[in-house]
């Protein structure tokens, strides 16, 4: 049994609670929130023992193996780093950090203190993203992967009416492109690696973050076209466009329904059954981790999100975002 505790008591950890909660080795024993009623509130009502609000004591506890962090951004490389630095293996929501500096500063602290950091991205996990792999060479060579992931925030609505909540805050980390461009890049670099060139634009909203983008990766050969946005909602499947036919999926962050159309007309679905919430795969391969004393998933290796963190430098450094955690 491996005992976790979590760092944040929103949404997000609402959801990995009911997608962890089908894993026979997960037990929730700790609840992390800034407010002490909200923590034992939290705690009370998924069954864990123990509650704090204060992440000093919380981090030299030894009621816990494992901590899921949901917190903003901007607070992931030391909340992380503490808790490894007390013995705790990590799994750290995406993006990792709120940049490559501060990741690399994490995956240094994992391996120092031979624990288990994996950055939380779901897609890569889902079994028709891994199907998808496993189908690509059909398509003979990959010429262009366009995706997006453009989704209208409810906290854009605040926004408009002059209230800035925390998903437009650059002081958290926040905006379109960390928030869900996340889920475009993360997979492009799965699944073609290191780009040559990163090229971005992008709608700054007077807050400093960006509501809208378009990052695109050019490899040899092949481009991969990346759209996201906070302040509109697209509707689009991605595609992997080679020259022998072409992957289509539904969404690129959850994929669903995927196909193949050939030149010659001919359409495969290549679609698999998965009927586990999203979060259960990234929940269930980082136990796996600390079950067979793996310090790297096979998965979302350190590499990756290195990558996928100094495209978003870059594509930040392009259309002129800067956070403070920057400096």
């Amino acid at each position: 049994m491996i005992r976790f505790a979590i760092v944040g008591t929103n949404w997000i950890t609402e959801r990995f609670l009911q997608s962890a909660s089908d894993i026979q080795d997960f037990q929730l024993t700790a609840v992390y929130s800034r407010s002490d009623e909200r923590a034992a509130e939290f705690a009370k009502t998924h069954g864990a023992a123990h509650s704090f609000s204060n992440l000093q004591d919380m981090a030299a506890s030894n009621c816990f193996d494992a901590v899921y962090i949901a917190s903003p951004n901007a607070y992931h490389k030391e909340q992380a780093i503490l808790f490894m630095n007390h013995g705790k293996h990590v799994l750290c929501e995406k993006p990792l950090a709120s940049n490559a500096k501060d990741a690399a500063d994490m995956i240094s602290a994992a391996k120092a203190n031979e624990v288990v950091l994996m950055e939380a991205m779901k897609t890569t996990f889902l079994p028709n993203f891994v199907n998808i792999q496993n189908h690509i060479h059909k398509i003979g060579e990959v010429r262009r992967f366009t995706a997006s992931y453009c989704q209208y925030s409810s906290r854009y609505d605040a926004f408009r009416n002059g209230t800035v909540l925390n998903a437009f805050k650059p002081e958290l980390s926040n905006g379109s492109l960390m928030d869900i461009g996340v889920y475009c890049i993360y997979p492009a670099v799965v699944l073609f690696g290191e780009p040559k060139e990163v090229k971005a634009s992008g709608y700054l909203l007077s807050s400093g973050v960006d509501g809208e983008g378009t990052v695109i990766l050019s490899y040899d050969g092949l481009e991969a076209v990346l759209m996201h946005s906070k302040i509109a909602t697209s509707y689009a499947p991605a595609e992997i466009q080679g020259e022998d036919g072409t992957i289509i999926l539904d969404t690129v962050h959850r994929p669903e329904k995927v196909e193949i159309r050939y030149r010659d007309g001919r359409v495969e679905d290549i679609s698999v059954a998965d009927d586990k919430p999203a979060m259960f795969y990234e929940a269930a391969e980082f136990i796996t981790l600390i079950k067979e004393q793996q310090l790297e998933s096979a998965g979302n290796t350190f590499d990756r999100s290195l990558m996928t963190l100094n495209i978003m430098d870059e594509a930040r450094k392009q259309i002129g975002v800067v956070f403070p955690a920057d400096h």
